[in-house]
């Protein structure tokens, strides 16, 4: 796959907004049509016993289709947050804080197999190194693309940008909708959840703790 060439992020107080957020891209625009399936007579098995006729026109494909795209929703398993990184660390310019702010991602709860989506905001102050922009929204990815919680997936994508960039501090903040509360259950369509992983000085200070929340408000 072809790399980009990245820029770092410098600058006082320099604050982005990321929309979109990309690990893998699919081969082609129909990308669960295609490749190799071994699971579809599981899949089969399964849908049959909740009394759906897979042999239906409609259905024919559909095994395929859903092991490829669950394949696809759990493939942060075959990464680590330092094969997405790639190397795209700089030296460090200035010692303000970095926001990275509305970097949208879609997982899997663990509990019901059903989504939970939203979007992570996260703030570092660097140390001797900057990452590339573009590499924050990977590393969420690579968390994201798994069986989760939300609670574990901040801390650890926490966790993997502090090992790697060593910052003064880094902090990461998600909010999600949660379709297990929202198609079944309690089923409450408004209700978000808000998790938080603070590091070194975010964690220390109350004042740099502030700025970050107030940032991504």
């Amino acid at each position: 796959m072809r790399r980009a060439p990245e820029r770092a992020a410098g600058g006082a107080g320099t604050e982005v907004t990321v929309r979109t957020s990309h690990l893998i891209h699919p081969a082609e625009a129909e990308f669960d049509e295609v490749g190799e399936t071994k699971l579809d007579h599981l899949v089969a098995e399964l849908l049959t016993a909740l009394g759906e006729d897979v042999t239906r026109e409609g259905m024919q494909r559909t095994p395929q289709r859903v092991e490829r795209s669950l394949r696809f929703l759990m493939s942060g398993y075959d990464v680590s947050a330092r094969d997405v990184i790639n190397g795209a660390l700089f030296t460090a310019e200035s010692s303000d804080m970095v926001v990275v702010k509305g970097i949208e991602f879609y997982s899997l709860c663990e509990h019901h197999m059903l989504p939970f989506f939203g979007k992570a905001h996260i703030a570092y102050i660097p140390g001797k190194t900057v990452l590339g922009l573009s590499k924050f929204a990977r590393v969420v990815d690579v968390f994201a693309r798994r069986m989760q919680i939300q609670e574990r997936m901040t801390a650890q994508i926490a966790d993997a940008l502090a090992e790697v960039l060593e910052p003064e501090g880094l902090a990461v903040v998600t909010e999600a909708s949660h379709l297990c509360m929202m198609m079944r259950g309690v089923e409450k369509q408004g209700s978000t959840t808000r998790t938080a992983a603070m590091r070194g000085v975010f964690k220390t200070d109350a004042r740099t703790r502030q700025e970050f929340i107030e940032s991504i408000l």
